[in-house]
């Protein structure tokens, strides 16, 4: 037996008759009623009742009809799952972006996937953190490279690339540059410069230092680094960003416990092209290049 027999079989029990059996799989009345007879041949019993007007189940037919059923809807799945597959080389992926920063590791996994699979339409967006992870909790975006807490919602998957501390930015020669640590209490009453609200930098210190307010907000770390240099305030970043900067330091802060992160986020269950992206992705942030802004 094979597929088209079954897939005839449940018709004709459906429609109760050939002729109707035939119009709904789109083939003739004769050929549909060849393939039940071979397919009654093979099973050595009659699947219906042909003596009345409206064909009807045998006692033979109504066992087989559920088991046909699965039949059909197991193949189904199997097409199914390779479609999803093959969705990863046609279609679109839709990537976000942090504001304000050059992820050179990011740029080097949309080119790996769109070289090994040209069909798929990229997008890419860039936001502020919190907004791209909204954006792809309400499926706006496939996947999204942004800086994050400890905190993301449920139903998203993570993958740090990096994850480090919030350090203060000094300018050389500030009075707290002389020391290894820097503490909260040394932050009160002094200029603070650093990302906008969104920024996964901002959201740790923020959640940690409430009562702290950064007066003058600049939408990239260089340009925090710039104003800092510059002798405006103390900055707030990540340590990663402020190493070997000419011009300032970075000293962690006591009370600032909590990690900030930079990753991939993306929803739950793994959509095939969001797996075939995060592959290359791995790929292109193999190496150690930290020099990227959360």
């Amino acid at each position: 037996m094979d597929l088209r027999q079954l897939e005839y079989f449940v018709a004709v029990a459906a429609e109760g008759g050939f002729t109707a059996a035939a119009a709904r799989v789109h083939t003739t009345q004769p050929n549909i009623s060849a393939q039940i007879r071979a397919l009654e041949n093979e099973l050595g019993a009659p699947l219906f009742d042909r003596s009345a007007r409206r064909v009807t189940l045998t006692g033979a037919g109504r066992a087989a009809l559920p088991a046909a059923r699965d039949a059909l809807a197991a193949a189904d799945s199997v097409r199914q799952a390779v479609a999803d597959v093959n969705q990863v080389l046609r279609g679109t992926l839709s990537v976000g972006m942090v504001d304000g920063c050059t992820v050179r590791p990011l740029f080097t996994t949309l080119g790996l996937f769109r070289e090994h699979h040209p069909g798929v339409e990229l997008s890419l967006t860039e936001a502020a953190s919190d907004r791209l992870v909204e954006r792809v909790v309400r499926g706006e975006l496939d996947v999204a490279l942004a800086g994050y807490a400890d905190d993301l919602p449920d139903g998203l998957g993570r993958w740090p690339v990096v994850r480090e501390r919030v350090v203060a930015v000094l300018p050389t020669g500030h009075p707290l540059s002389a020391r290894r640590v820097v503490s909260v209490k040394d932050l009160r009453g002094q200029p603070l410069v650093g990302l906008p609200p969104g920024a996964g930098i901002r959201s740790v210190f923020d959640r940690a230092v409430g009562d702290l307010r950064i007066g003058m907000e600049a939408s990239s770390p260089e340009a925090v680094i710039e104003l800092v240099a510059g002798g405006l305030g103390i900055g707030v970043l990540s340590e990663s960003i402020v190493a070997d900067r000419p011009h300032v330091v970075g000293r962690p802060i006591r009370g600032i416990e909590e990690p900030t992160s930079l990753g991939f986020v993306w929803r739950l269950p793994e959509a095939p092209a969001v797996a075939a992206f995060l592959t290359r992705a791995r790929e292109s942030f193999g190496t150690d290049d930290r020099s990227v802004a959360v």
